[in-house]
């Protein structure tokens, strides 16, 4: 099973300033509502693993299995047979400002069911993300 969804804003937030939030994965409990904690082993770059605790708790092993620095870093939980793929991009608009894209793909057994519940915040992680990033 599968399921996928994503989610667009446009901020007049500068790619730069998501950037700084994004790569710094301690300020991620302020921004999204699902995460309480990050442990990284190692800094914010491709094929650095981790733990990440959601809310529940939940702890869930991380990879950042892609990392474009500026613009783009793919993170991959892995909850039992599931693996949850969250993609975050960030383009800088002609006027300025930025949009911001963030897609989440579920594979594995109950993707269908997981899939409304894992990105029912996303909205929310968005709003407070480009809301903090237009305060750098």
């Amino acid at each position: 099973m599968s399921f996928e969804h994503a989610h667009t804003v446009t901020t007049a937030a500068t790619p730069e300033a998501i950037w700084t939030l994004w790569s710094d994965p301690d300020t991620w409990s302020s921004w999204d509502p699902a995460v309480v904690a990050v442990d990284l082993h190692g800094g914010f770059e491709e094929g650095t693993t981790g733990t990440l605790t959601l809310a529940g708790p939940i702890e869930v092993p991380v990879l950042l299995a892609i990392v474009e620095p500026g613009r783009r870093y793919l993170d991959q939980l892995t909850l039992g047979d599931l693996v949850i793929r969250v993609d975050h991009v960030v383009e800088p608009l002609a006027d300025g400002g930025s949009e911001v894209v963030v897609s989440t793909t579920i594979d594995g057994p109950g993707a269908d069911d997981v899939g409304p519940v894992v990105t029912a915040e996303a909205p929310l992680a968005l709003a407070a993300l480009t809301a903090a990033a237009q305060e750098l």
